[in-house]
């Protein structure tokens, strides 16, 4: 089952539908952004349906639906977990074990999530208990564990160093250092003691190594992306674009706009570019800057998703993602700069259409062999797939 197009994806094509030109038809805006005619008439007949221009359910109606029907099979499992665990534990002389119930449930269809919360149960411990039973290691701590106890109920001004020869002088074999262990674990503190606290600070996440080193070349699609945030102002304040560009064809195969520059929107200009090049994309490398954005652990946490690997250049240094720079420099001469921008919807359209209509099937470059991108791509692509 092909991905579904991201949200801000079907949003960008309906707007620029919506306000096409005179003589423009749906099935030219379709083709420039490479979706069929029939998707494009669904997504808009769905869209005035949730503008009330339309009868119909709309969005929230679908998703009002789903939740409902959702929370119906919901209900019915917890009901299935209430009755079998009732008759379950009125059995008499069994032992009252709720984990054999809960693999019962499951095996019927429950999911196990379910049935331990209903049940009050730990997910953890019900998968230690089906996958692994308790060894003889950890039946000796335990023993250790409720000597230590003892020890320290008798003396609780004795810190670990004295639990260790307590529990010593009763026969164990211990190291004070496996005392002091489970000390920890179980806030077990000597009264004169204070234990540690931390600031509770998490580190920041670390920056990639420059995998590229301004070679800004690939012989291959999907081997090396660059990516970058621009700004630029409107009557309604600020708008941001996170762009990512293929260098094998110089095209923009994802962005994302909004009028925040947080790290979401590298995720989701990564989503989209994922999505567009169908998925397809493990060991690509994504090369930026050092900004907080491609810092943040949510891009980090998307790169892992889909198998791609980070990069970025050294701080201060622009020549490390020239070739990104050089695209938003045409965007700047092309769009931006041309006039004073009034709403973000204004230059939201302006900017899209440019892309995928002036960029991607007009603009000839040399690096290409005076070729446009997607000319590029429809034609090296048979050939690239032959050598692999």
């Amino acid at each position: 089952m092909p991905r579904p197009y991201p949200k801000e994806f079907r949003e960008d094509v309906i707007r620029v539908a919506r306000s096409r030109e005179d003589g423009v038809r749906i099935k030219d805006i379709a083709a420039d952004f490479g979706i069929s005619e029939s998707c494009l008439q669904n997504w808009l007949t769905q869209a005035d349906r949730d503008d009330g221009v339309r009868p119909g359910p709309s969005s929230e109606d679908h998703a009002e639906n789903r939740e409902l029907r959702r929370r119906l099979r919901l209900l019915e499992q917890e009901n299935e977990v209430l009755r079998r665990a009732a008759a379950y534990l009125s059995q008499a002389n069994l032992p009252k074990m709720r984990f054999p119930l809960v693999r019962d449930l499951a095996v019927d269809g429950v999911p196990v999530t379910v049935t331990c919360r209903v049940l009050k149960l730990c997910r953890q411990q019900y998968y230690r208990w089906l996958d692994q039973p308790v060894g003889d290691a950890e039946l000796d701590e335990a023993w250790l564990t409720n000597a230590i106890f003892d020890a320290h109920v008798d003396d609780p001004e004795f810190g670990y160093r004295f639990l260790a020869d307590e529990v010593r002088a009763a026969g164990f074999e211990v190291s004070d250092r496996v005392v002091w262990r489970i000390c920890r674990d179980n806030r077990w503190w000597s009264r004169f003691g204070k234990p540690k606290r931390s600031k509770g600070s998490k580190p920041g996440t670390p920056a990639h190594d420059d995998l590229v080193r301004r070679c800004f070349t690939a012989a291959r699609p999907n081997e090396l992306w660059v990516t970058d945030i621009t700004e630029h102002p409107t009557g309604e304040g600020k708008l941001y674009l996170c762009a990512i560009k293929d260098l094998w064809s110089n095209r923009i195969v994802g962005w994302a706009i909004d009028s925040r520059m947080k790290a979401r929107l590298v995720v989701a200009a990564i989503e989209m570019a994922v999505a567009r090049r169908d998925g397809d994309v493990a060991g690509c490398i994504v090369h930026s800057d050092r900004g907080s954005q491609f810092r943040a652990r949510k891009v980090h946490r998307a790169l892992a998703r889909h198998g791609l690997v980070g990069s970025m250049g050294q701080v201060g240094a622009a020549g490390d993602n020239a070739a990104m720079e050089s695209f938003f420099a045409l965007l700047q001469n092309n769009v931006l700069d041309r006039q004073r921008w009034a709403t973000r919807d204004e230059l939201r359209i302006a900017i899209i259409t440019w892309i995928e209509r002036t960029y991607h099937q007009r603009r000839r470059q040399p690096a290409l062999g005076r070729l446009t991108p997607l000319e590029y791509e429809t034609t090296m692509t048979p050939q690239t797939a032959t050598a692999a």
